[in-house]
């Protein structure tokens, strides 16, 4: 082994959304920085996740809009879906965002290792044989895809979504086991894609952490789409068929399609990284934090995927900022995970933040709750899509969630978490004009009748 580097200021362990983002927060703070990661930065996000996900979906409204151009007076038809026009077509925005996020490290002169590391003591990192002493080490090694107890994946029939965004074809069928973000997202995707599929989700509802008045508005649009599910019954099996899977359940209801799709939600990539040798307490394979992202042990912090916190980039971006700013003697504040805007790209997409109305009832008691349907929106009735938007308000005080349905409300949350985050109550955002005709006036209007002063809303 040769010989140890002086120490840098930060060394850290895993280059996606939380990594990257402290590793380049902190050499804008003039601290030396070692980044290691096994594979490309980035991480499941850019190459695996979010980013190749939204360009699938988007190829498949492209795809509807084709299929469904007389709707709007338009003939056009749908010739046909060429999957490697789509792959070429995503891994296309992928090269371009990750040819930017290279040069970004390397301007910032980050010491990038590529690398399986393991954390070998409390302030250093061995990667390729190398050890990398640091005066503090960040832990960022994200997450996989998981699957459950007895559940094969073989990466042709039975598949997680890392081998769904490489499909050089289009499956006649699917069944998807989990009706959360992840499922909802391939079911819209494939569906829009001509895929015969159904949903398996042993909760309920979809999107089953969402209000439950979203989660219906979301199952209302799948039904009109065609799109099978199955709620509040688990899964049981699944067997190789001539040409596909059956899936049993423990209801005794049977299902066949061309694969199975396994979106059972994400575990932590932490098994054998030397994390409880260091003295790091755990739980499930998580790595335990206090609201300054600090570990039990004083010199290794802990971000992203990895703790028990929202599985999302934007959180894991927020919580390497925070790190990198804490080391450099900054005060910054302790996310608030609530005030994080959630969005389902599904067709409707799904996006909320803050409190759900039962998160709501438990913390305050009493609330009122307002639905504003899209059909008063103008906008909405262009783009013929469907929903709502629900307001939570604590009596007499600010608005504490914000829940929507429709096509492209993903980009009106940003306005509905400053509402949250300002602690604003209804009175304050009624007094603001929202340009017509836009769906953001459909935000505007349900503050307008929460503070008692309707435009659009009938009742």
């Amino acid at each position: 082994m040769s010989a140890p580097t002086s120490p840098a200021d930060l060394v850290i362990l895993g280059g996606g959304s939380g990594g990257y983002a402290a590793a380049l927060r902190a050499a804008e703070l003039g601290m030396s920085v070692v980044l290691v990661e096994r594979d490309k930065v980035g991480g499941t996000c850019l190459h695996r996740g979010c980013i190749p996900t939204k360009a699938l979906l988007h190829a498949g409204e492209v795809a509807d809009l084709a299929r469904e151009g007389e709707q709007f007076g338009v003939k056009t038809s749908l010739a046909g879906i060429d999957m490697d026009g789509v792959n070429n077509y995503k891994d296309g925005v992928i090269s371009r965002l990750y040819k930017g996020l290279q040069g970004l490290i390397k301007s910032r002169k980050i010491q990038y290792v590529e690398g399986e590391g393991r954390l070998v003591s409390p302030t250093a990192v061995e990667a390729n044989g190398q050890r990398y002493e640091g005066k503090h080490v960040l832990l960022a090694t994200g997450s996989y895809a998981r699957s459950l107890p007895g559940l094969d994946i073989d990466g042709t029939r039975v598949i997680t979504s890392d081998h769904a965004l490489n499909m050089d074809r289009v499956p006649a069928s699917a069944i998807i086991l989990g009706g959360g973000v992840i499922g909802c997202e391939f079911a819209s995707a494939w569906k829009s894609f001509g895929v015969d599929v159904t949903i398996i989700e042993a909760l309920p509802h979809l999107v089953p952490l969402e209000d439950e008045s979203s989660s219906k508005l979301l199952e209302r649009a799948f039904r009109r789409r065609k799109i099978g599910f199955e709620l509040g019954s688990r899964f049981s099996g699944v067997q190789h068929t001539e040409n596909g899977v059956k899936v049993s359940m423990e209801n005794g209801k049977e299902f066949e399609a061309e694969l199975l799709l396994v979106a059972v939600g994400r575990g932590p990539v932490s098994q054998g990284l030397g994390y409880e040798e260091a003295g790091v307490a755990m739980e499930r394979g998580y790595v335990l934090v206090d609201e300054y992202l600090r570990t039990s042990v004083p010199t290794i912090s802990a971000v992203g995927d990895l703790i028990p916190t929202l599985q999302l980039a934007h959180v894991g971006f927020a919580e390497g900022i925070l790190v990198a700013e804490r080391l450099a003697g900054l005060e910054p504040a302790p996310i608030d995970y609530a005030g994080v805007p959630r969005i389902t790209y599904s067709d409707p997409e799904v996006a909320s933040v803050g409190l759900t109305e039962a998160q709501a009832k438990e913390r305050f008691g009493e609330i009122k709750t307002l639905n504003y349907d899209l059909g008063g929106n103008g906008r909405s009735q262009i783009l013929k899509t469907a929903g709502a938007v629900k307001l939570v308000q604590a009596v007499d005080g600010p608005v504490v969630g914000v829940h929507m349905v429709g096509s492209r409300v993903g980009e009106l949350i940003a306005e509905a978490q400053l509402i949250y985050n300002w602690e604003a109550e209804a009175d304050d955002v009624a007094a603001l004009i929202h340009p017509h005709p836009t769906q953001s006036e459909a935000l505007g209007e349900a503050h307008l009748a929460l503070a008692g002063k309707p435009l659009h809303v009938h009742g």
